[in-house]
């Protein structure tokens, strides 16, 4: 099983990447405006090496602006990443202009990540491309009234058919951990989450509950 939190705030980065639950950290521009950030001016080599500190063994950062600048952002990307002692991954969207960039970022012989996918197709590109990872958007995909279960389980079958393919499905937009728990039986391993889905991953009532009963039966001894 793999994880990856799914966040640009380094408050949660510090509180929840000490629990060692997580592989890396996953970021983009929606969430680094959520978190107060403009995408533009962050200093990456500075959050990879908050992220590597704190434990993290990947970054994952999006491609933004021009496509035509795509190869440059991501040899820096790349560059800084390395340098903090982290394993940078170039999140890539899953649009043709952007695809067609993807033989000159290989060039750098960095991992990719193919993101914002939507249907089982595009694992088909994934796996001709041989990226390191693909990440379908689960939730968007329910909030459409789309048959998510359906295309993430396509994927997988196409994963698992293809001759020496390593891309690994990262599933993303996830709302519950209920979905990671009924996926992980469906055979997928490797997760992206939010803080607030971490923190229901982590606590059960129940579980809390037997452990005041065990302190309880302490304190009458």
């Amino acid at each position: 099983m793999k994880l990856f939190l799914d966040t640009a705030n380094t408050s949660d980065w510090e509180d929840l990447i000490p629990t060692r639950l997580f592989h890396g950290i996953t970021t983009n521009p929606i969430l680094a405006g959520k978190s107060g950030l403009y995408y533009p001016t962050i200093n990456w080599g500075e959050m990879a090496r908050r992220a590597a500190d704190l434990g993290a063994l990947e970054l994952h950062a999006q491609v933004y602006g021009p496509e035509e600048r795509y190869v440059d952002w991501a040899e820096t990307f790349y560059e800084l990443g390395n340098s903090a002692g982290l394993r940078p991954v170039v999140k890539i969207p899953l649009t043709e202009g952007a695809i067609r960039n993807i033989g000159e970022i290989k060039k750098l012989n960095g991992a990719i990540l193919l993101t914002a996918a939507f249907d089982a197709k595009q694992m088909l590109i994934a796996t001709a491309l041989k990226v390191d990872y693909i990440a379908p958007y689960f939730g968007r995909m329910l909030d459409k009234d789309m048959a998510a279960n359906e295309v993430l389980k396509h994927m997988l079958a196409i994963r698992n058919q293809s001759l020496n393919n390593t891309t690994e499905i990262l599933v993303a937009s996830l709302r519950t951990a209920e979905q990671i728990f009924t996926l992980a039986t469906q055979g997928h391993n490797c997760f992206t989450i939010a803080p607030k889905v971490a923190i229901e991953l982590l606590h059960d009532e129940n579980t809390i509950s037997a452990v005041k009963e065990f302190e309880a039966a302490i304190r009458r001894y």
